[in-house]
């Protein structure tokens, strides 16, 4: 007897496969660590096993409860992600024994401790998130709480200024960045709003110069939203997060209005506000001459600010050559900031230009896997959370790959997972989250949706009186083939 069309189709969960490349991915972690000890003492660390260990079972119960709550979701993600995380903890150590950092105090075990909630609340995120379109229901307290979230390093006694930016806040002996949570809240905030208002947003409105704008009284409550944030990260002197959260809007507004008209406008705000910035902010100015005058005596010698970060980290990069130093063998404490915010650069000089192509490969597949996400998704409102996530990471990486390499000037961005800061990589625990979440609703058959394990959420917007809005709003109707806004194809 012939199997059945649906039966032919039924997708495969893959989580077999997931688990080969988390194993692999985990004896990659191991042996960088085992490495850095070979390389610096000539021995294997005696902890190497109890670090592999912790790294396993993080990675393992992640994969469990993927297997147990979102089993059609993409098998890539938490390889990946277990992967960047391994080799920058491996880093970080050997960064730790350069600077005779051990025990409690090393950075690689504080780093390894955030790992580990990260890793939580992504199994939280999984299981309490049963679907993302769920998270639509909170678009305006999301976008709300972006804002207080952003405040908080503002108000005195407990925003506190490390480096000249005051983003950060210190509860106890513990600082932590809210931005980086406020990344995700915008996203779903953008996402919601705009799913909402989108027919709005393309057809209403007057056209100038063959652009036609949006109406104020629909466009209005995003754009405050973005001013305020962008706003308070300039008073925070954070403007590489305030990059990231414009690249983010642009990105956003493209997909749910496919109008490369936006794009141009984007561009054309970021050029006007880029110069006026240099021309207002000191630090901008910093950071700009430092990038074009890199080499000179004069920026190289400069104190405070100048080149010499940047210059250490081209050089140590091109002592890496193509196939780097060795773990271990290089000398990456010689750049400031070497296990932050150029680590990049210190992984460059110890795995060579082959290592960093692996690494920007692997940054690839998490958004290539997102982008693909949102393509086969059902629902509009679920296409552009997952395009702003996978966004929010690529353009985090370039952002700091152009500014460690010289393309672009120095933001303070961090390296996602690889980076030392604890803030950062748990944010990024949480988006694979919920990239795996939305990946498995996306590739889940659609007889599933029927059977408890994954219900049918009724779209908050949805009216008796309103047709037009039932056959233009895919959030309701589980069609296939939908384009990248939601609408059928």
């Amino acid at each position: 007897m012939s199997a059945s069309p649906d039966q032919v189709a039924r997708p495969r969960p893959y989580r077999l496969a997931e688990l080969g490349l988390l194993i692999l991915a985990i004896a990659v972690a191991a042996s960088a660590y085992a490495l850095v000890g070979l390389g610096t003492e000539g021995t294997i660390p005696a902890n190497v096993y109890g670090y592999a260990g912790w790294l396993a079972a993080l990675g393992l119960i992640l994969h469990v409860v993927v297997w147990w709550k979102a089993k059609y979701a993409d098998p890539v993600l938490v390889p990946i992600a277990v992967l960047l995380n391994g080799l920058g903890l491996a880093m970080i150590y050997r960064i730790d024994y350069a600077k005779d950092r051990t025990g409690v105090d090393a950075t690689a075990f504080t780093q390894l401790i955030w790992m580990t909630l990260g890793v939580g609340l992504a199994v939280a995120v999984i299981i309490w998130v049963k679907d993302h379109r769920w998270l639509r229901r909170y678009t305006f307290l999301s976008g709300l709480a972006a804002l207080v979230f952003l405040l908080l390093p503002l108000i005195p006694g407990l925003g506190r200024t490390i480096n000249g930016a005051r983003i950060w806040i210190g509860v106890g002996g513990f600082s932590f960045q809210p931005g980086e949570l406020a990344k995700i809240l915008l996203a779903v905030f953008f996402a919601g709003y705009l799913v909402s208002y989108r027919d709005q947003l393309v057809l209403a409105g007057p056209k100038i110069l063959g652009i036609r704008f949006p109406r104020l009284r629909d466009f209005g409550p995003i754009v405050i939203a973005w001013v305020a944030s962008v706003c308070i990260l300039v008073l925070e002197r954070d403007l590489g997060t305030s990059l990231l959260f414009f690249g983010l809007f642009v990105a956003m507004l493209y997909v749910a209005t496919s109008r490369k008209s936006w794009i141009i406008l984007g561009l054309g705000f970021f050029a006007v506000g880029a110069v006026a910035a240099t021309f207002l902010f000191s630090h901008v100015e910093q950071r700009v001459s430092g990038w074009l005058n890199a080499l000179s005596p004069e920026e190289y010698n400069k104190t405070p600010g100048g080149s010499y970060q940047l210059v250490q980290g081209l050089f140590g990069m091109a002592n890496g050559g193509l196939s780097g130093t060795g773990l271990g063998e290089g000398r990456p404490n010689m750049v400031p900031y070497a296990e932050s915010d150029f680590i990049y650069a210190s992984l460059g000089e110890e795995l060579g230009m082959a290592g960093l192509f692996v690494i920007l490969l692997a940054y690839l597949f998490i958004f290539q896997r997102g982008i693909k996400t949102a393509q086969q998704l059902r629902d509009g409102f679920g296409t552009l959370l997952a395009t702003g996530l996978s966004f929010t990471i690529a353009l985090q990486v370039f952002v700091v790959v152009g500014g460690v390499t010289r393309l672009i000037p120095l933001t303070g961005l961090t390296t996602p997972f690889l980076a030392q800061g604890g803030s950062s990589l748990v944010a990024n625990w949480v988006i694979i989250a919920l990239l795996l979440r939305i990946s498995d609703n996306a590739r889940r058959p659609l007889e599933d949706f029927h059977t408890g394990v994954l219900s049918v959420t009724e779209d908050p917007d949805r009216t008796d009186a309103s047709a037009r809005e039932k056959t233009t709003n895919a959030d309701d109707a589980p069609t296939t083939n939908v384009g990248p806004t939601g609408g059928e194809r």
